[in-house]
């Protein structure tokens, strides 16, 4: 009996209801500035990691989804709203939200798409100043605040 293969990636939503799992590395990751992209994410923008049906699988629960156009279904988590993947409906693919995955920092992207409506100040993001979140709130406040969010892992 063959065991099942490690996760390469893992990730889900922020209520932990929907749960994934790659089984290998993304094709490749973007950067959609579209408007479709906006409005689903409620970004200035969105970052997919594209992946074969094959080599993905939802772990836990299953997303709600909400075609969004002619051609693409958006996958949600129904229960807390957190906005999963985009799935041309005839593809062989799915494409996951960078955000969505327990280590972000491990699908960078290479590469962008929809440039008509790129925002003119998303190029300056990374001269804004910044403070870390400790930071913005203080340590008291910190201390009173209880997250509800799934870790990232299982």
């Amino acid at each position: 009996m063959t065991e099942a293969p490690k996760p390469v990636l893992t990730g889900g939503c922020q209520c932990g209801a929907v749960r994934y799992a790659l089984s290998k590395a993304p094709n490749r990751v973007n950067i959609c500035h579209c408007r479709m992209c906006q409005k689903a994410t409620g970004a200035p923008f969105a970052s997919y990691a594209d992946i074969e049906h094959e080599n993905f699988a939802w772990t836990r629960g299953k997303p709600a989804s909400f075609k969004s156009s002619s051609i693409a279904e958006r996958d949600f988590c129904a229960a807390c709203g957190t906005p999963l993947s985009f799935r041309n409906v005839s593809g062989p693919r799915i494409e996951i939200l960078t955000g969505t995955f327990d280590r972000p920092d491990r699908v960078i992207p290479t590469r962008q798409f929809g440039a008509e409506s790129h925002l003119g100040w998303v190029v300056g993001i990374a001269n804004l100043p910044s403070v870390t979140t400790m930071q913005n709130y203080g340590p008291e406040k910190m201390a009173t605040i209880v997250s509800h969010q799934h870790p990232d892992h299982d």
